[in-house]
């Protein structure tokens, strides 16, 4: 029999939980919840939530400190919530390594698909079953969800995983903003530039020597990026 996934819900507000675990469980998730950040913080620790879906203003620890303990030891998809809707807080987010943003008020059919997708691309990254990919200063194994680059292992969350293999099976190309986003987050994130900003970002710290000067994924003015895996710019 197939386990129902599990997700944890973090939110001081009881109306919200409330709301979002009927809606979960009606969708046959297993969900538990959580009022603030530090009792969140055991019950990811004890039951191992495939996701979790987190409040940004919350008492004694807030979301932005809730995803940076979870991501010191997990790659598990989180969804932030929050009625902060402006570009800061979004990036915010997405730096403390959350996967997605959705802002207060929410339609439920909106976080259904946002959590889907967060999913769905998890288990995309964990069960590539293709051989072990290598050129230049790379190797990716796809299997294990390994990536080395320079011959050290470079850790990387689900999300970041997507994004570097992707830019690695088209090296050379000059991929649009618009591609890269449909492809890892989906068609409906094509207009969500801070998105890949802040995930390229991220890579560019972990992949690059010098990400104030980065050989590998290229900015090309105006258009996109194009990843060079040999770092020969």
């Amino acid at each position: 029999m197939i386990q129902p996934e599990k997700i944890l819900v973090v939110d001081d507000e009881s109306q919200i939980t409330r709301v979002l675990r009927g809606s979960l469980k009606a969708h046959r998730y297993d969900v538990r919840t959580a009022a603030d950040g530090i009792s969140a913080l055991d019950t990811f620790h004890d039951w191992k939530p495939d996701l979790i879906i987190t409040d940004l203003q919350m008492p004694e620890m807030n979301g932005i400190e809730f995803c940076r303990e979870v991501r010191k030891v997990s790659s598990v998809p989180i969804i932030v919530l929050s009625v902060k809707g402006e570009e800061r807080s979004k990036v915010d987010a997405l730096d403390a390594g959350a996967d997605d943003y959705v802002t207060k008020p929410f339609g439920i059919d909106e976080l259904l698909a946002r959590v889907r997708a967060s999913l769905r691309r998890s288990a995309r990254s964990s069960e590539q079953t293709e051989t072990v990919m290598e050129d230049g200063d790379f190797r990716i194994d796809l299997s294990t969800h390994q990536i080395f680059v320079r011959g050290l292992e470079v850790h990387m969350t689900p999300t970041e995983f997507n994004l570097i293999v992707f830019l690695f099976k088209n090296r050379g190309k000059v991929l649009t903003h618009r591609a890269i986003l449909a492809e890892v987050w989906g068609g409906n994130y094509t207009e969500q530039p801070e998105y890949l900003r802040v995930f390229l970002g991220q890579l560019r710290k972990k992949i690059e020597q010098d990400p104030s000067q980065p050989k590998y994924i290229q900015t090309e003015p105006w258009v996109g990026y194009r990843f060079d895996a040999s770092g020969s710019k």
